[in-house]
């Protein structure tokens, strides 16, 4: 799975939504200060009303234990600020660094790592409730789309992302406390909450609806906006969060489980992930071996994970072999995946780099011990080509299927089976000439992987991913923070319209690659400095410092477009189909506010 932004108009635009990635992005550190997991020792005090809604009693011994001297206890169990709050298990470890930070919380690792299972567990996310902002845990550079309103991108996610808000569940009361908490702690959020608000989220999402302000009355704040906002949206109690809590079970995921990944500048990979139970509860080891559907190589990995409330892995693995650069596959990740309720799929990214710039986006599939069906290839199959050898990757399959027992769907005819194992079957298909632009399901037997093949009639246009991107400058005391971009193609769908809902992705299409100025100001000359562009995509930005031959000595940060133009590919006048990416490179984090070693 790969994100692909909302496409931008103007190049203003591009910019002032670049300019808020990169804010996020380089105030990430920062955020864990001044986010929306700020949880604060607080004893109810005269002036503060007590809390109304029912809280969530804390009935671990250790939790109560490190934590019940700041946070006081009631007569039902309840720790104050703890039981009105639920949020991730990234959400919770913050808020135990910041206890140990600001508090002078003494803990050893040991009680830290148990309790943060215990709140994950008893204290966390539904499900469905985190999934929409997974991508904050999977540490992806992303537009934030789900921003509904303006007022609420100035006063949540000027320093931070918007998924730091949306990654908690909080009381009516706590909400304000964490407003008030912005304000005593940073002057800026004072000023951010104070602005007049110039819209408030509509009934339909991005679709933001004008203040209509009284006469006489005080201006609405963005600050009152996302204080209404947050507690309607994400309340302490939800159903989502009392279905859960009545269903969630122990995390049973040993076993074997397909992988269908996808890494940018490399391609496809499948292969097999063998989950093994670790030393306690929720925790286990795995297997990996992995195979290129593009070059057929392989490589293999070991690690071990912990599954938090039953559905959310975090883990690690790593190759026998050292890292031989900073992009290749043999680099130790860290993982983050999401398991469906019903322990049949999951999906997540595994990912490394200083500024976790490389992963693996993942599905997973259980192999249940029935036929199974993980990935198709080629990535798509287009209208009127004839013998196009398409390999179906699975488990369990069967080794004398005929022709009748595999469906491609509507245009797609299998005419011979080339080959079959219980790992894969390689069939020959005829597609017809007014096949319909569209994803189609694969099935061989009872097993089947829903919209998993596109047949598309022409590549219509071409698309830069990531289309917004951060590197950052390195040297030898900071590390580079690198680039990789891909050309995907796109049939314009059956509206005949670019840019729409029924386009359909076609894959990724060979296309050379170059730098070419983003023009900002007067005299711009950032291609020149910025870094280098492989044929293949990878950026590898310049050193940090001074730079004698630019104006000023000025650093080699700057912007540009990364520009991919198609090798076969061509529009209707006959040129090559192109498209751009806006790209920033900038400086190092100079500073780590929540250093890698403290993390472990």
């Amino acid at each position: 799975m790969i994100f692909v932004p909302a496409q931008r108009g103007a190049d203003a635009e591009r910019r002032k939504s670049l300019a808020g990635l990169l804010s996020k992005r380089s105030l990430f550190a920062i955020a864990a200060l001044c986010s929306a997991t700020a949880v604060v020792a607080q004893v109810n005090s005269v002036g503060d009303p007590a809390e109304t809604e029912e809280g969530i009693p804390v009935t671990d011994a250790t939790t109560t234990q490190k934590c019940g001297g700041c946070h006081t206890p009631d007569a039902k169990g309840n720790l104050s600020r703890i039981s009105w709050l639920r949020t991730t298990p990234e959400g919770w470890a913050q808020a135990i660094k910041r206890m140990v930070k600001l508090n002078g919380l003494q803990i050893t690792p040991e009680e830290s790592r148990h309790i943060v299972r215990y709140l994950s567990d008893d204290h966390g996310l539904a499900p469905d409730e985190a999934k929409p902002v997974m991508y904050l845990p999977e540490h992806r550079i992303i537009d934030e789309t789900n921003i509904p309103s303006e007022s609420l991108r100035g006063a949540c996610a000027a320093c931070h992302a918007f998924a730091q808000p949306l990654s908690w569940r909080r009381s009516a009361k706590e909400w304000k406390l964490l407003q008030e908490f912005h304000v005593a702690l940073y002057s800026q959020a004072d000023a951010q909450y104070r602005r007049p608000a110039v819209d408030e989220p509509g009934a339909v999402f991005g679709t933001p609806t004008p203040i209509v302000q009284k006469p006489g009355a005080l201006p609405i704040t963005q600050g009152s906006i996302a204080l209404d906002y947050m507690r309607k949206t994400a309340p302490l109690h939800t159903p989502e969060w009392t279905q859960w809590t009545a269903r969630m079970q122990a995390p049973r995921l040993a076993g074997k489980w397909l992988v269908n990944a996808l890494i940018a500048g490399k391609g496809r990979y499948v292969g097999t992930v063998v989950i093994a139970p670790g030393g306690e509860a929720a925790e286990f080891k795995t297997q990996i071996a992995l195979r290129s559907i593009e070059d057929g190589s392989t490589l293999t990995r070991s690690g071990s994970g912990i599954v938090y409330a039953g559905y959310s892995w975090r883990g690690r693995s790593a190759a026998a072999a050292a890292p031989s650069s900073p992009e290749s596959l043999d680099n130790p990740t860290r993982e983050t995946m999401w398991f469906s309720p019903d322990r049949k799929t999951a999906q997540g990214r595994w990912f490394w780099g200083s500024y976790q710039e490389f992963g693996y986006d993942v599905k997973l599939t259980r192999a249940d011990g029935g036929p199974t069906i993980a990935a198709i290839a080629p990535y798509a199959v287009k209208a009127g080509s004839k013998g196009v050898q398409v390999h179906i990757y699975g488990d369990s399959l069967p080794t004398s299927p005929t022709v009748k027992d595999i469906d491609l769907g509507s245009g797609l005819a299998v005419t011979k089976v080339v080959s079959a194992t219980p790992g894969e079957i390689v069939v020959s298909v005829d597609a017809a000439a007014n096949a319909i632009a569209g994803l189609r399901d694969v099935s061989v037997g009872s097993a089947v992987l829903s919209a998993s093949l596109p047949v598309y009639r022409k590549i219509s246009y071409i698309k830069v991913t990531p289309e917004t991107a951060i590197t950052r400058l390195g040297s030898e005391k900071h590390p580079k923070g690198y680039g990789q971009f891909d050309a995907w193609g796109f049939d314009n769908g059956p509206d005949g319209k670019p840019y729409t809902a029924d386009d359909v992705n076609v894959g990724i299409v060979p296309a050379t690659w170059s730098v070419q100025e983003f023009q900002s100001t007067w005299f711009d000359d950032d291609a020149k400095f910025v870094g280098k562009l492989s044929p293949t995509g990878f950026f590898a930005p310049n050193s940090d410092g001074p730079n004698p031959e630019r104006s000023n000595l000025r650093n080699n940060y700057g912007d540009v477009w990364v520009v991919a133009t198609a090798k076969t590919e061509k529009d209707s006048f006959g040129k090559p189909l192109t498209a751009k990416a806006y790209l920033v490179v900038t400086v190092p984090a100079y500073k780590q506010w929540d250093q890698p070693e403290v993390s472990q």
